[in-house]
C-alpha cells in the first residue's frame, strides 16, 4: 500500500502590525511633594499649637486646631491614594 504524502502545515506569519500607539502616561511627578508638604503642615500645626500652649496658629479655633492639623494630615493620605 502506497504510503499517503505528509501535509505541512504552513507557517505562522503574523498579520501586519498596525502603528502602535502611544500611550501617554499621567505625569504624576506632583503626587510626592504634596503628599510630603501635606504631612509636614499637619504635623507643624500640631506641634506649634501644643508648643504655644494654644495661642498659635489661630487662637480663636482653641483645640480645634488639633482638628485642622489632622484635616492637613488626612488630605496627605488622600493625594498619596495617587502615586504609581
Amino acid at each position: 500500500m502506497p504510503k499517503s504524502r505528509i501535509r505541512k502545515k504552513a507557517d505562522y506569519t503574523p498579520p501586519p502590525t498596525k502603528q502602535a500607539a502611544t500611550i501617554k502616561l499621567n505625569n504624576r511627578g506632583w503626587v510626592a511633594p504634596v503628599m510630603l508638604a501635606m504631612f509636614l503642615i499637619g504635623l507643624a500645626w500640631i506641634v506649634v499649637f501644643y508648643v504655644t500652649d494654644g495661642s498659635l496658629p489661630i487662637d480663636s479655633l482653641g483645640n480645634w486646631n488639633i482638628v485642622v492639623g489632622f484635616g492637613f494630615i488626612a488630605a496627605g493620605f488622600g493625594v498619596s491614594t495617587q502615586w504609581k
